[in-house]
């Protein structure tokens, strides 16, 4: 590649000999590194994607060589320009595979951090129209990698929650697709116009809007913040668990996704990570392999995001969680994913007579034949049943499982004594909810945002601000007192003691009986399968259905004059 650009520049700029050696070799320079670029860049595709050590050394390579790129060309863009022919679209292509690097580091580490560097060099490619002459160029494969850019920007902006900025960013991509479509007649104009569908649905899945006196959005940010777990108070004895790993699982066909996150998966990933830093005051440079550039200590879980695994996919990311978990560390499994249920009935009542959730909708395939399910033998081969976690169970585990055969998990037996806990969500909504599953699990929002739910129950869709900050206060208040049931309970199993010194866990507890106990003293939740589960059992009387929490719940009805749903004398009715 680099001869061919040397030839290049010889027929464009005149004999070999009126070119000046520092030219030529700023040329050759530029394309050496422009090649190793795009080889480690390749390369990152053949790295596992499970494991937390083996692919540290070679991003760091690959962030060495684009720093070095990158710097190169500002500094010798004159050269470039008149020698090589450097056009702006390709230096949107290196800013725009270190905004890939910044996202996939995060992905690899979970630090939201990484977020806000990708956001700055997609925000440049924008900001300087490095992609506005691609265009003219009679070359669809550029337009591709233009559409490209926008698909991927989108994805960083709604993990940061800038939706001004998302919005903006789709009125643009739909510009340029019909821009794309009506020149070129290609094959990829349904997928393009899908992609656009999604993240419409995406931005629009929240069931509740907060707005500012002028009646703009407010955006609402659910991921953890310095006030946002209740603090451990004195005399409360828990264990000292720290959550380290997450799986995150989704596979719901009818549930609005983007970019292979589905909008429960998405939730639940918020409620797995801490406000980001910004890192630009501490660098100024992308890639950051350097200790001593690094936070000081690990901010969020390490999660990995799984949509439609298969089984072996499955285990294989479970295996290598489990295998490199530290010492006194957590593994959170989180479900989304639609029931299967017992196909006949069974003499035994065994970890895998239950049915459980599938998490993968591919049709079985053995010797190129699918399987007919009519062949009660045969059990769904991408099924997770409660026996598939049982080896899991030697370390501390905390599951939860959004589906409507999420008791199968009751079912659950804790072989090593080790902490573990379930979190099970209701089986079934009353009618007037279900054509909300679309939107995302009723479940998974209170888990993500609590008052967001509370006030979908209570039939509210939107909500003055200074309102939603009371309300959001007197929240903070119901959960510090949920912490004082839990904690001081003569009867809770031990595992949720010793999962509750984690912070993300002790969030995540709290708002389970806070849904729990919402459901309970609502009117139209009136059956068994419409209400939350647990493994091992809560204690009923000192937790969700506590009458001292059941007054919180009735007064935060009252601040929001939704009184008339809730059950008033909950504990006469059971």
């Amino acid at each position: 590649r680099t001869e061919f650009a040397l030839k290049e520049i010889m027929s464009s700029g005149g004999a070999e000999d009126d070119i000046p050696q520092a030219e030529r070799k700023t040329v050759t320079d530029f394309c050496y590194l422009l090649d190793k670029s795009k080889q480690l860049f390749n390369g990152l595709r053949d790295l596992p994607q499970y494991g937390q050590k083996q692919w540290q050394s070679y991003f760091g390579r690959t962030f060495d060589v684009y720093t070095k790129l990158w710097k190169f060309q500002q500094q010798h863009r004159q050269v470039l320009d008149n020698r090589y022919g450097l056009k702006r679209w390709q230096i949107g292509e290196i800013a725009s595979k270190i905004g890939q690097l910044y996202y996939h580091y995060y992905l690899r580490t979970s630090e939201t951090s990484y977020l806000n560097e990708a956001f700055s060099f997609y925000s440049a490619i924008r900001q300087r129209s490095y992609y506005s002459q691609v265009n003219k160029e009679d070359r669809p494969e550029l337009v591709v990698k233009k559409l490209r850019y926008y698909a991927r920007f989108i994805v960083v902006c709604l993990l940061l929650n800038k939706m001004d900025v998302v919005k903006d960013l789709v009125k643009e991509l739909s510009d340029e697709i019909e821009d794309y479509t009506h020149r070129f007649n290609t094959e990829d104009q349904v997928e393009w116009n899908l992609v656009l569908q999604e993240v419409a649905a995406f931005i629009e899945a929240d069931p509740v809007m907060v707005l500012n006196d002028d009646n703009t959005i407010v955006i609402t940010s659910n991921r953890l913040s310095e006030t946002g777990a209740p603090l451990l108070e004195q005399g409360m004895i828990v264990g000292q668990l720290a959550l380290a790993d997450a799986l995150i699982i989704g596979n719901c066909n009818n549930q609005v996704k983007f970019s292979e996150l589905t909008i429960d998966m998405f939730r639940m990933l918020q409620a797995l990570e801490r406000e980001p830093m910004n890192l630009a005051s501490q660098m100024n440079k992308p890639g950051m392999q350097e200790s001593t550039e690094k936070p000081a200590r690990r901010e969020n879980p390490h999660k990995y995001l799984l949509y439609k695994p298969t089984f072996s996919q499955l285990y294989t990311f479970l295996a290598a969680s489990f295998k490199e978990l530290p010492a006194n560390s957590v593994l959170l499994i989180y479900l989304s994913a639609t029931g299967v249920f017992p196909s006949g009935r069974s003499d035994s009542e065994g970890p895998y007579d239950f049915g459980g959730v599938l998490t993968n909708s591919n049709r079985d395939i053995i010797n190129g034949d699918a399987i007919h399910k009519r062949n009660q033998s045969y059990k769904e081969m991408h099924c997770l049943h409660p026996g598939d976690l049982y080896p899991f169970t030697r370390k501390p585990l905390f599951i939860i499982v959004d589906s409507s055969n999420s008791v199968a998990y009751k079912n659950f037996t804790n072989l090593f004594g080790q902490p573990l806990v379930c979190l099970l969500s209701p089986t079934a909504y009353p009618k007037a909810l279900q054509d909300q599953s679309q939107r995302g699990s009723l479940f998974t929002l209170f888990l993500n945002n609590p008052l967001m739910a509370f006030l979908f129950v209570s039939g509210l869709s939107s909500m003055r601000r200074g309102l939603w900050e009371k309300c959001q206060d007197y929240l903070r208040k119901i959960n510090r007192d949920i912490a004082q049931l839990l904690t001081h309970s003569r009867s809770v199993d031990q595992s949720f003691l010793q999962f509750f010194g984690d912070e993300f866990l002790r969030l995540l507890l709290t708002r389970f009986i806070f849904c729990s106990a919402t459901m309970r003293m609502h009117k139209i939740f009136r059956e068994t399968r419409n209400y939350p589960e647990s493994y091992p059992q809560l204690p009923r009387d000192e937790t969700v259905e506590n009458p001292h929490l059941q007054k919180h719940i009735l007064e935060l009805a009252s601040i929001l004059d939704v009184r008339n749903v809730f059950l008033e004398n909950t504990l006469d009715d059971y």
